[in-house]
């Protein structure tokens, strides 16, 4: 379990990088269009970054658990014609990862939908 939750933290610390990374990369890119909003500045301030709206992270997170699926796939029809670069570690680690990505992907939905019926079901 602590294997686990040191791997979610790792990957959240590397999103934030990537996150900063972008950010600085924006904020080098030289002057903003005409008629953008200036950038923020001061003690704590960030450019202006757009965000991806929900609907697109959403869509994103699935996109990018299918991908992972077809990899695992993949990885498992090349262990079983004998691909020698396809041992079965790798086989194993890809197929519990694809794993735990579907199983969060479907709490997550399940928690939308109880949102979504929470929401539908208060008093007016």
């Amino acid at each position: 379990m602590t294997d686990a939750i040191s791997s979610v933290l790792s990957q959240i610390r590397s999103y934030q990088a990537q996150m900063a990374s972008l950010q600085g990369a924006a904020g080098a890119a030289g002057p903003a269009a005409p008629g953008a909003a200036p950038a923020a500045t001061g003690l704590g301030a960030s450019p202006a970054v757009a965000a991806p709206s929900f609907g697109e992270a959403l869509g994103n997170a699935i996109r990018k658990v299918n991908t992972l699926q077809a990899q695992t796939r993949e990885l498992q029809a090349a262990f079983e014609r004998g691909d020698p670069r396809a041992d079965l570690a790798r086989v194993m680690v890809a197929a519990q990862a694809s794993s735990v990505a579907f199983r969060a992907t479907v709490e997550v939905r399940n928690r939308l939908v109880q949102a979504y019926q929470d929401v539908m079901n208060m008093p007016l």
